[in-house]
């Protein structure tokens, strides 16, 4: 089982990691997933391949610190806009409660970690050029947040909302977002224009929730890779999962059954996670899981009786936790 689960972690990665073309996307990444307080099992991260930032000020020829330049709107004087890195605004882990000015060249702006509770409307109306915006791990609430604070940012490819206090999807959001991070919130639904337009986006993380249903509200994102909806409260398998999609985690809800086309919309589907749902052989279609672009299948912690069928090309299959007592001939 060792050996499976590296090979397993290795293809992840590769899936993953497809997702970063270039190398200022890579580095930026990088430097996020160093930032972050909490981890994903199913995100990639990449050790020490870029050095860890570290902002030394300038000293005099005497050896003393040069004084530090009044405050402007060059930088908020609340974080750091380090000059070897321009377009980057540093405001993470400084027990702020609000969100600083933003100035006009920012591309990346770390807010995580902080005590923030509200974004206020047009907090980001000049740095309209935001690239990435990172806000885990505040106090951010629905009712507190500007109902269009995203919305003008036209380049926003990916937006970090995870561990907070939201109740509701942020909407509207701009159509250039490839990622959205939206974890360990209190979100219960999710509205059916709440994603609408978002034809670019990859990645959608929203495990950890109170989401209910989701229902066909997935089958628009054309771009989709993977899909995180673990632990949440989900009774069925979202309905039109995009063809583009690769990745699919619904493990830790209370799902019940799956119908025999769960495949045929996403000839692509490489990983689905499972486990700890309340799946039954009388709830799954005879050939749900028989298809050959299957690579890795999660089923275990369930209530199954016998070994569903399955493709002979998948390579790693997860039972345990069930009360298999026999078994179907797999094709």
């Amino acid at each position: 089982m060792h050996w499976a689960s590296v090979l397993l972690v290795a293809s992840l990665c590769r899936v993953s990691m497809s997702q970063y073309e270039d190398y200022e996307d890579m580095f930026w990444l990088q430097a996020y997933l160093r930032s972050q307080s909490s981890s994903y099992n199913y995100s990639p991260y990449y050790g020490d391949e870029v050095p860890a930032y570290s902002y030394i000020p300038a000293e005099s020829p005497d050896g003393e610190p040069v004084p530090e330049p009044p405050v402007s709107r060059e930088c908020p004087h609340e974080c750091e806009c380090p000059p070897n890195f321009s377009s980057a605004l540093y405001c993470d882990t400084r027990n702020l409660k609000y969100i600083p000015f933003v100035p006009s060249r920012m591309k990346y702006a770390y807010f995580q970690n902080n005590q923030i509770t509200t974004i206020q409307e047009g907090a980001f109306d000049n740095a309209t050029s935001l690239e990435w915006i990172a806000l885990h791990g505040n106090q951010i609430t629905s009712e507190k947040m500007g109902k269009r604070v995203f919305a003008k940012l036209k380049n926003l490819e990916r937006l970090y909302l995870d561990h907070n206090n939201l109740t509701k999807m942020p909407t509207p959001l701009p159509r250039s977002l490839r990622e959205l991070h939206l974890g360990y919130n209190q979100i219960s639904r999710v509205p059916s224009n709440a994603l609408e337009g978002l034809e670019n986006l990859t990645a959608l993380y929203l495990g950890h929730n109170q989401i209910l249903e989701i229902g066909s509200n997935l089958r628009g994102l054309k771009s989709l890779i993977v899909v995180d909806l673990s632990y949440n409260q989900l009774r069925r398998v979202p309905d039109g999962l995009p063809s583009s999609l690769e990745q699919l985690y619904l493990d830790h809800n209370q799902i019940y059954s799956v119908s025999e086309d769960f495949f045929k919309a996403s000839p692509r589907l490489h990983y689905v996670r499972m486990s700890h749902n309340s799946l039954t052989n009388d709830g799954l279609a005879s050939n749900a899981f028989n298809t050959s672009s299957l690579l890795e299948l999660d089923l275990s912690y369930n209530r199954l009786q016998k070994i569903p069928k399955v493709s002979t090309s998948l390579e790693n299959f997860y039972l345990q936790g069930n009360r298999i007592n026999g078994a179907q001939k797999s094709e």
